[in-house]
C-alpha cells in the first residue's frame, strides 16, 4: 500500500510525457499552435454571486472552498473561443473557451483567466493589469454528469455544449471542478460552433450568456456566477495564450498529478517546432531572466515545476546550506557551511553517496541574485564537477522553480550528452519534489 502514491505519480508522469509526444508530433505540422489553431476573440463581464448570496438562495453546500469564487464581485473578461483539432465548422470538434480575468483593463482584483490544453491553447504569458493578479483556468467541452464530466466530447452546437475544467482544483475543502453552460445566445446566432462567420457576426450585435458553476467530482453542480461575452474589437483572433500553472486561480491549489499531466505538453506547446530555434517573447519577465544566461536552457538538462508555495518560502530553504541534504538527491549529509552562504564564493561541505560508500567534497556559489537565482559549481570527485543553476519565478502565492544542470569537468563530462541528460533530469525532478515539500512544511523559516 505504501507504494501506491509513488506508482500513481509515475503513471501520471508517463501519461504527461505521452501527451507531450503527441503535441510534439502535431507541432511539426502546426508550429505556432499545435491545437486550437484558430480562435475567436471575446470580451465581457463575469459576475460572481459569492457564498453568502448562494446561502441566502437556499443552495446547500454553497461553499466551494476557493476564495475567489466564494467572494461576490464582478470582473472584466478577455476570452478566446476555439476548436481543438481545427476541423471544418460542419464537423463536431472539441471546443475550448479561454477566459481571461485580470488580464485586461478594469479587471477586478483576484482576476482569473481560463483556457484548456484541449479546450484552449496552453501557452505563454500575457501581462495582466498592472498591480493585479492574473489567473488562468482551462475549459473544454465535456459531459455534465458523473463520470461524463471527465470525458472530452466533440460538439457542433455551441449552445448545447457544456464546458468543464476536466481536472479538479485543490480547494480548501477538497477537489473542485468548474463548469460553464450556455444560458442564451445572441438572437442572430445559428448555434454552430464556429470561430468566425455567422457566430462572430452575431456576437458583434448581442451577448453569449453562460452560467458559471462548481461541483465536487461526483456531486451536483452549484450555480456560482454569470458570464456575458461579446465579440472583441480589433482582430478576429487573439495572440494571448494561457497557462493555469503559471497564473493560478486565487485561493485554489493544484494537485501534483494534474501538474505532471500538463507540464510536459505545455513546455512543448510553448517551445519551437522540431528543428527550429526558439523565439523569445519580448517583455516577458521569465524571458528577461532567461536572456541573462541564454545557454542554460538550451545546453543544460533543465526541469521545471510550479510550487504551491511563494518564492520567499522556497528561497529560505535554498538559502539554508544545512538543509541541502534534505532535498538535493545524492547529498547524504552536510558537514559544514560557510558563514556567508549563499554569497558568491561561499562553500558548503557535503558528502555524496550512500553510507558507507560516501565521498566528501564541496559545492561553491558562482553567482547569486537573492530570492531569484543561485548558480553553483557542485563537486563530487572522482565523478567530476557540475554546473547547477536554480531560478525562482514569482507567481504570487506560488512560484515556478527551475533547475538547469550539466557536467563541466571530469569523467561525468565524458559521458555522451544524450545519456547524461536523462539521468540528470530524473534526479532533479525528484529534487524539485523534495524541495517543494520542505518549503510547504516551513523548513528554513
Amino acid at each position: 500500500m505504501m507504494q501506491s502514491p509513488r506508482l500513481a505519480g509515475q503513471g501520471t508522469e508517463l501519461a504527461g510525457q505521452a501527451f507531450a509526444a503527441v503535441f510534439k508530433a502535431i507541432k511539426a505540422v502546426r508550429p505556432v499552435r499545435p491545437i486550437h489553431p484558430s480562435g475567436l476573440g471575446l470580451v465581457g463581464e463575469l459576475t460572481r454571486h459569492g457564498m453568502e448570496d448562494r446561502a441566502v438562495a437556499g443552495m446547500p453546500g454553497a461553499r466551494s472552498g476557493i476564495s475567489w469564487l466564494d467572494t461576490a464581485g464582478s470582473d472584466q473578461v478577455q476570452a478566446r473561443f476555439s476548436r481543438s483539432v481545427g476541423l471544418p465548422a460542419a464537423l463536431p470538434d472539441i471546443l475550448g473557451l479561454a477566459l481571461g480575468i485580470g488580464s485586461g483593463g478594469g479587471a477586478g482584483a483576484g482576476g482569473m483567466a481560463a483556457s484548456s490544453e484541449i479546450g484552449a491553447d496552453a501557452g505563454a504569458d500575457a501581462e495582466g493589469t498592472a498591480g493585479r493578479q492574473r489567473a488562468d483556468i482551462l475549459f473544454a467541452s465535456t459531459g455534465w454528469g458523473f463520470p461524463a464530466r471527465f470525458l472530452l466530447l466533440p460538439k457542433i452546437d455551441v449552445g448545447a455544449a457544456k464546458f468543464t475544467t476536466l481536472m479538479p482544483y485543490k480547494g480548501a475543502d477538497g477537489p473542485v471542478l468548474l463548469g460553464l453552460r450556455t444560458l442564451s445566445l445572441p438572437p442572430a446566432a445559428t448555434g454552430r460552433a464556429e470561430t468566425g462567420g455567422d457566430f462572430k457576426n452575431a456576437l458583434g450585435t448581442g451577448e453569449w450568456v453562460l452560467a458559471l458553476s462548481f461541483a465536487t467530482p461526483t456531486r451536483r453542480w452549484i450555480h456560482a456566477g454569470t458570464l456575458r461575452l461579446r465579440a472583441a474589437p480589433g482582430p478576429e483572433d487573439l495572440p494571448t495564450r494561457f497557462d493555469p500553472l503559471e497564473h493560478p486561480l486565487p485561493g485554489a491549489g493544484t494537485y501534483p498529478w494534474t501538474r505532471r499531466l500538463r507540464e510536459y505538453s505545455y513546455r512543448v506547446a510553448r517551445g519551437p517546432a522540431p528543428g527550429k530555434p526558439a523565439r523569445r517573447r519580448a517583455g516577458s519577465a521569465s524571458n528577461l531572466q532567461r536572456s541573462a544566461r541564454p545557454t542554460e536552457r538550451t545546453s543544460m538538462s533543465t526541469v521545471t515545476q510550479v510550487f504551491n508555495s511563494p518564492a520567499p518560502d522556497v528561497w529560505k530553504v535554498i538559502a539554508d546550506g544545512w538543509l541541502y541534504s534534505g532535498w538535493v538527491v545524492g547529498a547524504s549529509r552536510i558537514r559544514a557551511v560557510d558563514a556567508h552562504w549563499p554569497e558568491v564564493d561561499a562553500r558548503l561541505h557535503h558528502s555524496v553517496g550512500a553510507w558507507p560508500l560516501v565521498v566528501d567534497d564541496s559545492t561553491k556559489v558562482a553567482a547569486v541574485d537573492p530570492g531569484k537565482s543561485l548558480e553553483l559549481i557542485a563537486r563530487g570527485w572522482p565523478v567530476g564537477e557540475a554546473k547547477v543553476v536554480i531560478t525562482l519565478e514569482d507567481l504570487g502565492s506560488r512560484c515556478r522553480v527551475t533547475i538547469a544542470e550539466d557536467a563541466v569537468r571530469g569523467p561525468g563530462f565524458a559521458v555522451p550528452k544524450a545519456l547524461r541528460d536523462p539521468a540528470i533530469s530524473i534526479r532533479n525532478r525528484e529534487t524539485l519534489k523534495r524541495l517543494e515539500l520542505m518549503a510547504a512544511g516551513g523548513a528554513g523559516r
